[in-house]
């Protein structure tokens, strides 16, 4: 049976209005007329104004600071739209928040992940269109197809026209978790590839334990999903410095960025940080060291493909 509906609309939360425009220009639409606004007490406010009557809707909205203002405004959205009867509904979420928290760590912890998911589909989602979740196991939580982009194509393409040659490249891995990804990373290079084994004593506190592979006089790569507080990538890049790496760049899909993260990434002595831009940087994130790029491209071919019933699969090893 086709679900899609007759036609694509594309609509925006706050979070990722300027992808969202982004995106549907390479579609070549606009976004949808949609206020998304607050109520005097503080309640979220949407009004969708235009028809939506068995349409193919992807509403595009990142999950990220503030998490749970920019979780309301899409849960509540979906909730409209299905009350205006769009055909399908995709939540278009390049950064799933709460993703981290996907198992219970210790006794009483919740599983917001999960709860998450549950949310999605209880306000009417039929679909979600992620990219780079923290732990792809997360799809599973879900009851309704899930969609998962990566990011390492784009940021493998980045370095591979940045670098003259790669012969004195290594793809380092900053734990053991993000090792599949440096691996994948690594092999669009074809280059070695080195871990760093640290421990973590406490939440967003990381320390480095090793080093394994060789890094002496090596333009040095580390990758991971995403930077929040920026503790692991520093204390990486000052680890890869100090045993004689050259160079140390980083890039990651999810910059999060809180806390002491821009400050500790203009201090740390890499030469860049390579960021998608999931997540908006504000203007008080600029800083010269880092650089954005764009993940339109891919969510627009992905949203045509989803919307002709064409397979996707293709997406998550272009270059």
């Amino acid at each position: 049976m086709n679900l899609h509906g007759k036609d694509i609309k594309i609509f925006a939360g706050n979070a990722s209005r300027s992808l969202a425009e982004e995106i549907a220009g390479k579609i070549g639409l606009p976004v949808g007329v949609a206020q998304v606004g607050r109520f005097s007490d503080g309640e979220v406010a949407v009004n969708i104004g235009e028809v939506v009557r068995g349409s193919d809707v992807f509403l595009v909205q990142s999950t990220c600071s503030p998490v749970n203002e920019n979780l309301m405004e899409l849960l509540i959205m979906i909730d409209a739209l299905k009350r205006a009867s769009a055909g399908r509904i995709t939540a278009v979420m390049p950064y799933f928040g709460y993703a981290r928290q996907d198992r219970k760590a210790k006794a009483r912890d919740p599983i917001s992940a999960k709860l998450v998911a549950n949310l999605l589909t209880s306000a009417g989602a039929h679909r979600v269109l992620t990219m780079d979740l923290h732990a792809p196991q997360l799809q599973g939580f879900f009851d309704i197809p899930v969609d998962h982009l990566v990011g390492v194509p784009i940021l493998a393409e980045h370095f591979k026209e940045k670098f003259q040659t790669l012969d004195d490249v290594v793809v380092v891995s900053p734990d053991v978790g993000s090792v599949t990804r440096s691996r994948k990373f690594a092999e669009k290079l074809d280059v070695p590839i080195a871990i760093i084994d640290k421990r973590r004593p406490k939440a967003n506190v990381s320390e480095i334990m090793n080093i394994i592979g060789d890094v002496r006089d090596k333009r040095v790569v580390l990758v991971d999903d995403l930077i929040d507080t920026g503790g692991t990538i520093v204390n990486a890049v000052k680890a890869l410095l100090e045993i004689g790496a050259k160079e140390v760049y980083a890039c990651c899909t999810h910059a999060v960025l809180s806390g002491p993260a821009i400050e500790r990434i203009k201090n740390s002595g890499m030469k860049e940080l390579v960021i998608l831009n999931t997540i908006p940087l504000t203007d008080d994130k600029k800083i010269d060291n880092i650089r954005v790029l764009s993940v339109a491209d891919i969510f627009a071919q992905a949203i045509e493909r989803i919307y002709g019933d064409i397979s996707i699969s293709t997406l998550f090893t272009q270059i």
